[in-house]
């Protein structure tokens, strides 16, 4: 049998000597990294293996890169365990890249009749939606607590084993914090509030990530723990209102404190715990960060965190408990959630409290030991100061009408630009494109033509007609004439 193009590939790499292919290419990389920064090498191969996701199989793709991938990453210093979850990671990612990503077929297997390929390549090629505030509100009750846990902190986990002490990450994250508050305000969707709520608090963790001391990656690593207990709290009281009520639709809930008050309760847990108020988990942990930041001197960002946490205040630790339980009476007649969910939520909701409580018992667990306190006098009152007045504004703001409405609606974040943007930009170019490839098209169709009723004139003329066997013949020799001519004026 023929031998296919990845099983030839691999028998020719194991007729040549490993050491001498290990060596060569580590001397081009040392070559590269001359010139190139170790994250653009890094990013090349973040695109090969993306591209060759588009036409193979995650083990033919691993074969082929992981015994040149490694030995690379290794001679540029990267963490190799960091490497391996970033490769498979890649791979997987791969698999849904079009035409030919092996998952897109294992989603096509599973998505509803009358689903495409095509339709499955648009929802899931990398970098063309905003996944996460897409993905968690259509999981599942449990798979939306699933995802909030593992997927985002794996990228916190990688960030911190590799990049920690990267400094355009703290305006990365600076803008992480504040760039969600205004989408998540003006959402419907409650469970889609948690997710923008989820982009703003993976801020303060790169922020701290970026600084790079020991003081902030335990702030990070303490503010990714309590982050996964409180946010899963969060999204387990929406997914039990989801469950019973059938909607998470801020426009269409309201005044379930009566018939769900274990839920109430414990959502409000979790809302102050995601909002740092003192005694609950979030203000042990956003208090490290904030701290490393003060004591680093820088100001801007400290400012943009601190308005970053006053709109957690607005739209997590106020809108989601008050127009859920509280607002407008939804008239819905349910019963409490389920005894497997209450269960759950009071074991996140007594952690959330315990970590509070007892700060230096968490504080233990971190990765560097510290000698730290949160519960001192500035930062207690500052942060009662700002949780305050964040709840005075929702007030008047509420008061006067000037908060946004909880209405049915689509918010566009980033995807404006490809939705919105993009055909209003691009449009006009295409139909320029377009008219002038018809007009093209049409011009040599003419041409063709007239060429050939030229053609047919002179096979048919008396004097032409018995000497010119026909119209092909006339089209040979004007094509010989040109070859000729090309090849005289080319060689003269």
């Amino acid at each position: 049998a023929d031998e296919g193009p990845i099983t030839s590939f691999l028998n020719a790499l194991s007729v040549l000597p490993q050491d001498r292919i290990l060596n060569t290419g580590l001397a081009v990389i040392a070559g590269l990294t001359y010139n190139f920064l170790p994250f653009m090498i890094l990013f090349l191969m973040f695109c090969v293996l993306i591209l060759l996701g588009m036409f193979m199989d995650a083990t033919s793709m691993m074969l082929i890169t992981v015994p040149i991938f490694f030995p690379l990453a290794g001679a540029l210093q990267f963490d190799l365990i960091w490497f391996g979850l970033f490769v498979l990671i890649t791979i997987e990612m791969a698999g849904t890249t079009p035409p030919f990503g092996l998952l897109l077929y294992v989603m096509l297997g599973v998505a509803p009749r009358g689903t495409t390929l095509i339709h499955v390549a648009k929802a899931a090629f990398p970098f063309l939606h905003t996944w996460l505030q897409d993905a968690y509100p259509e999981a599942t009750v449990t798979g939306t607590v699933m995802l909030s846990a593992f997927t985002t902190k794996l990228a916190v986990y990688a960030f911190a084993r590799g990049f920690a002490g990267t400094d355009y990450l703290i305006w990365i994250g600076a803008t992480m914090t504040a760039f969600p508050v205004f989408f998540a305000v003006i959402e419907n969707d409650l469970r889609r509030v948690l997710s923008y709520s989820l982009n703003n608090q993976l801020g303060f963790m790169i922020v701290a990530i970026g600084i790079g001391s020991e003081l902030a990656i335990n702030g990070a690593v303490a503010h990714a723990f309590a982050h996964i207990i409180y946010k899963a709290l969060l999204f387990m009281s929406m997914g039990a209102v989801l469950h019973r009520v059938g909607t998470a639709k801020a426009s269409e809930l309201g005044g379930l404190y009566k018939s769900m008050p274990y839920t109430m309760v414990f959502c409000i847990i979790g809302a102050m715990s995601i909002s740092a108020f003192p005694l609950f988990s979030g203000f042990v942990a956003k208090a490290v960060i904030m701290s490393t930041l003060g004591y680093e001197g820088l100001v801007v960002i400290y400012m943009i965190l601190l308005a970053a946490s006053a709109g957690v205040l607005e739209h997590s630790g106020i809108k989601i408990p008050y127009f859920t339980f509280f607002g407008h009476d939804g008239g819905h007649k349910v019963k409490e959630a389920p005894v497997n969910m209450l269960i759950a939520m009071g074991i996140a909701s007594a952690l959330c409290i315990g970590i509070g409580v007892l700060p230096g018992v968490y504080y233990q667990i971190l990765p560097y030991a510290m000698d730290y306190q949160p519960y001192d006098g500035s930062h207690v009152v500052g942060q009662l100061e700002l949780l305050v007045f964040a709840m005075l504004a929702f007030v008047v703001l509420m008061r006067f009408g000037f908060y946004p409405p909880e209405i049915r609606s689509t918010v566009l974040n980033s995807d404006w630009f490809y939705r919105r943007l993009a055909p209003w930009v691009l449009k006009p170019i295409f139909s320029f494109g377009f008219a002038f490839v018809r007009a093209l098209e049409a011009a040599v169709i003419d041409l063709t033509k007239a060429i050939f009723r030229l053609t047919r004139q002179a096979s048919d003329h008396p004097i032409s007609g018995p000497v010119i066997p026909g119209p092909a013949a006339i089209v040979q020799v004007l094509l010989l004439g040109m070859v000729l001519v090309v090849v005289y004026a080319a060689l003269g």
